[in-house]
């Protein structure tokens, strides 16, 4: 299968696209600059140069494939704007992906984040919030998946609160990127919130198992770790940085803050059962000791 992915050289995306060429596809590889051109070239993906606000070089991508992987999303989270405006240019990027595949039964995966359920893990049969800091990407990925009805092969891989790779990615990588800065390895809250977590090696095969066998209209669980405390990942950015470990307040994270203070743990059975994937590679507390001082 030719795979048109965007976000392909990303930490996640760069594990997607090396998923996909050693299980015998092709990929094209939407690139907003020489860097990440050369990077989609050097590991064996054809480069389309473009970024997500490029709504035709975005249709032309999809015109060319037999699926798409959509992964690219801004990563300015500095304000409330700048999170909203990342969401908006992904609305409208989706959106256009997703008018050009109507009516062709091919497939479309995209990414959205698995959903909270208050007192318990969250399911692939929960739906994902439509409302909050992140309520509209909610609303974009629930109308992808209802082109289902229209003749696209629409799925969704809902990822955890971390993708980690070697210590580095996700919330957690968050936590670690501002104790570098601040010199205390700080958690929000008394630290007993839940996040989940996946690697990224992991998650790369649920993209390519949803892209060859999901059902049209569908969302799936990338959860290895069902949760980890926070103050346990914390402590364990402290003590790879030789820092301090404290609660700092929830202000300190920005637009992030309330969904950092979420205990928020999700299940992937279905997703297992299901699509026959298997978490094999180094859970979120493990992958920290990656971390380098």
């Amino acid at each position: 299968m030719r795979v048109f992915v965007t976000g392909g050289t990303g930490l996640i995306g760069s594990a997607v696209v090396a998923e996909l060429l050693g299980n015998g596809h092709t990929v094209l590889a939407l690139a907003r600059s020489d860097v990440s051109a050369q990077a989609a070239e050097a590991a064996g993906a054809e480069p389309l140069r473009g970024s997500l606000a490029d709504l035709d070089v975005l249709r032309s991508g999809a015109a060319r494939a037999d699926g798409v992987i959509h992964l690219a999303f801004g990563n300015d989270f500095s304000s409330p704007e700048a999170l909203a405006r990342n969401v908006a240019e992904e609305t409208a990027a989706l959106t256009a992906l997703g008018e050009e595949l109507v009516g062709s039964d091919r497939p479309l995966v995209t990414v959205s984040g698995t959903p909270w359920v208050p007192g318990r893990a969250s399911t692939e049969a929960d739906p994902v919030p439509t409302d909050g800091p992140v309520g509209g990407r909610g609303r974009t990925v629930t109308a992808i998946l209802d082109l289902a009805s229209r003749g696209v092969r629409s799925t969704a891989v809902r990822l955890p609160r971390t993708v980690h790779h070697q210590g580095t990615g996700g919330f957690a990588g968050l936590l670690t990127d501002l104790a570098r800065r601040s010199g205390i390895s700080g958690y929000p809250g008394d630290g007993t919130q839940r996040w989940p977590a996946v690697h990224a090696l992991d998650a790369a095969v649920l993209f390519r198992l949803a892209l060859e066998q999901a059902e049209a209209g569908t969302a799936w669980h990338a959860v290895a770790d069902e949760g980890d405390q926070v103050r346990d990942i914390a402590a364990a950015i402290g003590r790879r940085l030789g820092l301090p470990v404290e609660s700092v307040p929830e202000e300190t994270y920005g637009p992030l803050g309330p969904i950092f203070t979420t205990d928020q743990p999700s299940s992937s059975t279905r997703t297992r059962q299901a699509l026959g994937w298997e978490p094999e590679h180094p859970g979120l507390l493990r992958d920290l000791e990656n971390i380098r001082p």
